[in-house]
């Protein structure tokens, strides 16, 4: 299984995921062109690409996807709330309505060598979801935009050999920061986003002898930083009651604006 994002931030997401024989993206929320090149510096073209799973429909994540899925007439797999916005959404252009397949939370489908769990997260858009995918007994899930999660979701995740995790924001950067208080408010709220602390707990809870990487993303330009955030997540992770520490598997940050680390296993 490959992961690899393309792009990770409050600007932009599209991460790919795949196989030697399935590819995929999560999001298309940059320009095709970005896409294009993102794709050929892994190995891969546009014209691989089996599907476009979306999580939801805000900008950071759709921007580019009308462009895209018509020129490559690529099919769009997303929640029947998600399809509905990104259908309405007129910055898209017209999407044919053939290209659409609507899924349904917890209800799992495959697509080529890949069998994908859409789960249900908590965020203030239609219907947004996670993804977990698996394949020849491996498994890796791409989790972003949660303001807060429960017990439901830390059992679906758990045995995962490979994560991306949100860690947007540092919560003491974006509360002495320039955002409005309407945003800072929407941002902390249960429908917002995980701080780079937060996203590290959750983590504590998903490690197991066999996790072998995660790559933290969806980083808030203006609320966060690299380094932080890693470090953050590492502290957090070593004081969690567990026999883990964060030096018994690599930690990776994805880029903003360019491909990150290909993780394949």
């Amino acid at each position: 299984m490959i992961l690899c994002s393309i792009a990770s931030g409050s600007s932009g997401n599209c991460i790919f995921a795949g196989t030697g024989h399935t590819s995929l993206l999560i999001d298309v929320g940059i320009s095709g062109k970005r896409v294009g090149q993102g794709l050929k510096d892994i190995g891969r073209a546009p014209e691989e690409v089996d599907g476009i799973l979306v999580t939801h429909e805000h900008s950071d994540h759709i921007s580019g996807l009308g462009v895209i899925s018509r020129k490559y007439g690529l099919p769009i797999y997303a929640t029947r709330g998600t399809l509905e916005a990104i259908a309405s959404c007129r910055a898209l252009g017209k999407i044919p309505s053939g290209l659409f397949h609507e899924i349904t939370p917890e209800q799992g489908f495959r697509i080529g060598d890949l069998d994908i769990s859409p789960i249900p997260i908590s965020h203030d858009a239609a219907q947004p979801t996670a993804y977990l995918l698996r394949s020849g007994g491996k498994s890796m899930a791409v989790i972003t935009d949660l303001g807060t999660y429960g017990s439901g979701l830390v059992e679906r995740l758990q045995g995962l050999d490979v994560l991306f995790l949100e860690a947007n924001h540092d919560i003491h950067m974006l509360q002495a920061g320039r955002y409005p208080y309407y945003l800072k408010q929407r941002i902390l709220g249960d429908r917002g986003h995980l701080s780079n602390e937060a996203s590290g707990r959750l983590l504590s809870r998903l490690l197991h002898d066999n996790f072998k990487t995660v790559m933290l993303g969806h980083l808030s330009k203006e609320n966060n930083y690299d380094k932080l955030a890693y470090e953050t997540v590492r502290l957090e992770i070593d004081m969690a009651d567990t026999p883990y520490h964060a030096s018994d598997f690599p930690i990776y940050v994805a880029k903003r604006d360019t491909v990150s680390h290909r993780i394949e296993f």
